[in-house]
This record gives C-alpha cells, structure tokens and sequence, in this order.
C-alpha cells in the first residue's frame, strides 16, 4: 500500500510566485496554503487581500488571517510563519511538503518548531510543463502583445534619421534604449501585459546576450528587441527577439543573421513530441560551427576567434519566463504541451550581437508556432 504524501505547504517567496500561483490561481505578495493529499485546501490570507482572494482563488476554504490569531511582528516572516503553525496545529498536521522557493528563515522556524520538512525539488514541473488549452491561449496572447511592442520599437527605428556622429535622432530627439522600452511598455500595458525588464540594445552592448541596452543607438549597428512580457490577468509570458540594422547592414551581419535564421529554422523543423532537447541544441551548435562560427558547447567549439553562440538554443515558457524544459546540452526529452523558445544567436564585441527567438507549442506532429513577426534585419520590412 503507497504511503500517503504529507500535506503540502506554500508561502509565496514573491508576488508573481509561479509554484504559488499556479497552486491557487492566485498572485500575492504574502499568505500562507496547506494542500492536503486528500481534503479540503487552505488559503490564509490579510483581511486587504480576503475579498480578491474569493474572486480569484481556486480553493475549497479561505480563512482571514485574524482567525487564526495573527500576531503582527517586524519580522513579517516570523509573524507568517507562525500563523503557518496554527494552521498546521489546527489541522493536525506533523510533516509537510514544501518549494525549494521557500524563505530560508520560514524554513528554519518550522523546523525549530518540531515540523518535518521535505524539499519537493522538482514540484508542479510536470504538471507545469504540459499546458492546457487555457494556459496555451494566455501565452499565445502574451507572444501578440510582445510582437506588437517590438513592432513599436522598430517603427522608431525606421523613422529615424542619422547625425553626422552616426547618431539616430527620432522628433529632434537623440533615439534611445531607454526611449524604446518606454514605447515598448505602452504598447504592452495597452495589452494588458507587463514586463519588469526588457532588452533593445545597440551595438556594441548588443555583443553581450544580455545586456539590457542603455543611450544612444548608433547607425549601422546591429540592434537586439527581447521582449518577455507577462499577462497581468494571467500571469503568463511570451518571449520573443529580433535584430534588426538601422541604416547599413554590414555584410559580415547580415551573414550572422542568415545563419541564426537558418539555425532557427532547421531546430524548429526538428521539434516534436520525443524529440531530445540536447540533440536539439547540438544540431544548431553544429551548424553554427560548420557555417565558420563557435560555440561554448563543448565538442562543438569551432571558431573561437569571431561570432561565438554563448548560450542554450532555448528554454520553457510559462508562468516563468525561463522554465522547464530546456533545449541545452543536457537530457530534456520534450512533450507534447511543452512550449517552448528557439533563439539562436551570435556575439562578436567588434560587431555586436544577433539573435532571433520565436515561442511556440511541441506538439506530436511538430510545432505550433505563436510567432509571426519577420524575421528580416531591414526596419523597413516590418511597417
């Protein structure tokens, strides 16, 4: 006979908590859950969040947290933890499950109390992993707000007009990073999505995958739009990268570009439901190498003298913008429900970098693609 499992306990260690989130179908900033193997779950909530947590949360009870005798205290984790034991106490609960998101100092405090704690390392991975129709519309839409706010950003970029310094000027203005997140972050909000952070860099910081991009952006130079917003109803994210050249395309860009699209498009044509994602990302290392590029994969080094791809080929998308599975040197059998990105890209500090990133669904007969954009280096051809 299988042991039954002990309850599982969650306190969100954030306000957009994916493990919380997607145990109760709500984001906060602090509350407390017990999900019994079998019986009713709990959600323990502050009396501002008590009516919201009835409209929005997917669970059989939620308790106020004065009924449980809160006691407020400088430590909020303290004064947390401690209504997480009452809530263990009332229902007689000895040993619980927890995340591996769970705050160092509410961990330590059950413990002293006497609560058996077990680490769930891999917890929701699974279920997460296989989206629903619903999850899958959510990120679909996520993927069409983001297209729509790079989209902006582009059109900037082709109004633009070059000073004698090589300097983009938009409306007498020098053009900016930070002008083009702005504009990309009304187009969002509009949508109703969100993001906290975003990448539109310009060459040279573009040679740096993640370089958020800051300043003026120059004339000629390769420019990297990564936009990962987050629905704010849903919770769920796209994620979605194009490089495009204002002005003068360098022919030795223009041939990093061909090749990423060309990287792209063959590990999009290789996905499907048991599929590996590390043969994957070999395959688009491999072709990166046999093009006259590098790699940091190893066994798949190449030229480490010019363009080098420094990262994974892709990742899940989800409630989190980087989650399960991985499309990177390391065994990640895909599923049917996975939803994925494929972003290859090239870095050269002398040029800067290119990337292009679609997101979609593996699927048994391939891949459903929630992108649409182009994937051209010319502003022009995104009007």
């Amino acid at each position: 006979m299988t042991q039954a499992k002990p309850p599982l306990l969650l306190a969100p260690n954030q306000p957009d908590d994916p493990d919380f989130l997607y145990a109760t179908g709500m984001a906060i900033e602090t509350a407390v859950y017990l999900r019994p193997e079998s019986g009713a779950d709990v959600l323990v909530v502050p009396r501002l969040e008590l009516e919201r947590a009835r409209q929005e949360a997917g669970v059989s009870a939620i308790l106020e947290r004065g009924e449980l005798g809160w006691t407020e205290q400088k430590d909020a984790y303290a004064s947390w933890t401690d209504t997480a034991l009452r809530l263990l106490r009332r229902e007689g609960v000895t040993g619980v499950r927890v995340s591996p998101r769970l705050a160092a100092a509410c961990y330590e405090r059950l413990r002293q109390a006497g609560i058996r704690l077990t680490i769930e390392p891999e917890l929701f991975q699974r279920e997460r992993r296989r989206k629903s129709e619903g999850e899958s519309s959510a990120i679909r839409l996520a993927q069409q707000a983001a297209e729509a706010a790079c989209s902006e950003v582009i059109k900037c970029l082709a109004r633009a007009t070059s000073d004698a310094r090589g300097v983009l000027e938009l409306d007498g203005q020098p053009l900016t990073s930070e002008r083009l997140m702005a504009v990309a972050q009304a187009a969002l909000n509009e949508r109703g999505h969100i993001t906290p952070e975003m990448i539109v860099a310009g060459a040279p910081r573009s040679a740096v995958p993640h370089d958020r991009g800051s300043g003026p952006i120059r004339s000629g130079g390769p420019v990297i739009i990564d936009i990962f917003p987050r629905g704010v109803a849903s919770g769920y994210h796209g994620d979605l990268t194009r490089t495009v050249v204002p002005g003068v395309i360098a022919p030795a860009v223009q041939r990093m570009h061909e090749v990423c699209v060309e990287a792209l498009q063959v590990a999009i044509a290789g996905l499907r439901a048991g599929v590996n994602g590390r043969d994957l990302h070999r395959s688009a290392c491999r072709l990166l190498v046999e093009r006259g590029y590098g790699t940091t994969t190893p066994g798949f080094e190449g030229n480490q003298d010019g363009p080098i791809l420094t990262h994974s080929l892709g990742h899940g998308v989800g409630l989190e913008v980087h989650e399960e599975p991985q499309l990177r040197n390391l065994d990640y059998e895909l599923a049917a429900g996975d939803v994925v990105t494929v972003e290859p890209g090239l870095y050269e500090t002398a040029l800067g970098g290119v990337r292009v990133e679609d997101t979609g669904m593996v699927t048994a007969a391939g891949f459903d693609n929630f992108t649409s954009l182009p994937y051209s280096l010319r502003p022009e051809d995104y009007l």
